[in-house]
């Protein structure tokens, strides 16, 4: 088992927005999880950058972020990069979680964000993507 930790990425146009993600989530979301760091961007372009750079293990990106939303990018994020990282979803409505569905979001957390949910959210889209591969 690697001891780096995974890296999340972060997004939001607002610093509270991802301070307070950050935080419900913490260092460390499950015990067989391990440590996480984080990394907070604010614009789109950083966002792909990263995304591109293929060692983000998952994306948290607020649907409420300006000028373009969470929602729409994550769609374009899954629609455009071949084995996507999970990507979740941080919502303000508990109504626009059909959004975040449209979106191909494996995840949706709704503020205020409850940290044992946040956490155990996270860490249950990072398990289902650590599946072993078969190979023959």
């Amino acid at each position: 088992m690697s001891t780096q930790p995974l890296k999340i990425l972060v997004f939001s146009h607002r610093p509270e927005v991802r301070e307070t993600i950050v935080t419900a989530i913490g260092r460390r979301p499950a015990a067989d999880i391990g440590r996480v760091a984080y990394i907070e961007v604010g614009t789109v372009a950083e966002v792909l950058m990263e995304m591109d750079g293929g060692d983000i293990a998952l994306a948290i990106l607020d649907g409420e972020s300006q000028p373009t939303g969470g929602i729409g990018l994550c769609r374009q994020l899954k629609n455009e990069i071949d084995e996507c990282p999970p990507i979740v979803i941080a919502v303000r409505r508990k109504d626009d979680r059909w959004l975040a569905t449209w979106s191909q979001a494996d995840a949706v957390v709704v503020h205020p964000l409850d940290p044992l949910t946040a956490a155990e959210t996270v860490a249950d889209v990072l398990r289902s993507k650590r599946l072993p591969v078969a190979r023959g």
